[in-house]
């Protein structure tokens, strides 16, 4: 009996496989609805003078995506989803949080300072494609503007006595940041970069110098039907 329930559900497979295919004529409208994953290098950018650059740090993110065809050909659509991000950045900011008032300063004494945080994502884009109905290998350029909602965030570091100290979901964090989004590349692999227009810190100031930090990112995402 087991055989037999096996063997129809193979043959079901089979013949629903059969009939997506054929029905996926030349010049058909079709959609990419897609899942993605990206692993990127990041940094932190437009630093406040007194900070360097971050040192090594990643990000790691993963979604859906729904496509909705613009053109007869399907060359052209536009795309929303959501889906889930992980930045980790090792960086040289002092980050205190004092009776519900956060601090800025530079501080050469501390190590290892990393900034952690949880962001759920809501990329938009407007695609360009080779692709048709039958061609599962093409060229790719995705542009567009992606936001991010801070589900939580953390700061930590080591003081010179090598005494931990860690602040979780700091006041001064922005909760809501966007940034620009472009992916270009052939089939599953393809480069992405995105650039943040927001910073990360709301009203943040260290030395009387504005705290303006936003992320860069760049690094690769993978598109999978």
């Amino acid at each position: 009996m087991k055989y037999i329930l096996f063997t129809a559900f193979l043959f079901l497979c089979t013949y629903n496989l059969h009939a997506q295919k054929d029905s996926l004529q030349i010049g058909d409208r079709y959609a990419e609805d897609q899942i993605y994953a990206s692993i990127s290098y990041s940094q932190l950018n437009d630093q406040p003078s007194v900070i360097s650059k971050s040192s090594f740090s990643y990000s790691i993110s993963t979604g859906f995506i729904k496509d909705f065809i613009l053109n007869k050909s399907g060359s052209i659509s536009f795309a929303a989803g959501v889906g889930y991000g992980y930045d980790f950045f090792n960086h040289e900011l002092k980050v205190e949080e004092i009776n519900g008032n956060t601090s800025f300063s530079s501080d050469n004494t501390i190590s290892s300072n990393f900034y952690r945080s949880h962001n759920i994502e809501f990329p938009l884009e407007f695609r360009w494609r080779t692709s048709t109905a039958n061609k599962y290998s093409f060229w790719r350029v995705y542009t567009g503007i992606k936001f991010l909602y801070n589900a939580s965030n953390s700061f930590q570091y080591k003081d010179a006595n090598n005494k931990q100290f860690k602040y979780n979901n700091v006041t001064a964090y922005n909760k809501l940041q966007y940034g620009l989004t472009i992916s270009a590349g052939y089939d599953e692999f393809n480069m992405n970069v995105f650039y943040g227009l927001s910073p990360i810190f709301k009203n943040a100031t260290i030395n009387a110098e504005s705290v303006n930090t936003k992320i860069l990112k760049f690094g690769l995402i993978f598109y999978l039907l």
